[in-house]
């Protein structure tokens, strides 16, 4: 059963992302996104990082994606004279590149050639070796107290490039009127 269910959520992964490519429109292309980012998140479920599932759903399918909404709705974009034929161009590029790539990885899993499997390592619950902390383990407190101690500084500059990027989009989305003399 988690055999089919995988190859679903597979299918509808690479079919919605295939098409977020291939749209024209720029608002299906992120709706495909979304799509995808979901069958992500279930696929995250089926390899039991039920944390993970639920990072991708609120993170990337929740708040990056509307942003990106926003930034696709409110700016009014106009295309240039030779904007189709250089997006022609460009998508033959990336279908070649992307085939490559394909074909690169297909030959290298059926090569035999595969990677060594991890040495997986028990989780000890010794706190000094994690100098009073939490041990590490795949639960959210571990994740919690990671993040709020360690990486405390780099969670806080990411929260700050997303409010510049914020800002960034309503600055640039607001349209100006030009007062003629």
């Amino acid at each position: 059963m988690l055999d089919i269910l995988f190859y679903v959520f597979s299918a509808i992964t690479l079919i919605a992302a295939v098409l977020m490519v291939l749209t024209p429109n720029a608002v299906n292309g992120a709706m495909c996104m979304i799509v995808a980012f979901i069958g992500t998140a279930a696929l995250f479920v089926l390899l039991e990082a039920y944390f993970l599932a639920v990072i991708q759903v609120v993170v990337y399918a929740g708040a990056v994606m509307v942003l990106f909404l926003f930034i696709i709705m409110l700016l009014d974009v106009d295309k240039g004279e030779g904007a189709t034929e250089y997006k022609d161009k460009l998508t033959i590029g990336a279908a070649a590149i992307g085939f490559l790539l394909l074909a690169m990885l297909v030959c290298s899993a059926f090569s035999g050639s595969h990677l060594p499997e991890p040495v997986l390592t028990a989780v000890t619950e010794n706190p000094e070796v994690f100098n009073g902390g939490v041990p590490f383990t795949t639960s959210s407190k571990s994740f919690g107290y990671s993040l709020f101690t360690k990486y405390m500084l780099p969670f806080q500059v990411a929260g700050f490039l997303l409010l510049a990027a914020m800002i960034g989009v309503i600055v640039v989305s607001k349209k100006h009127d030009v007062a003629e003399d």
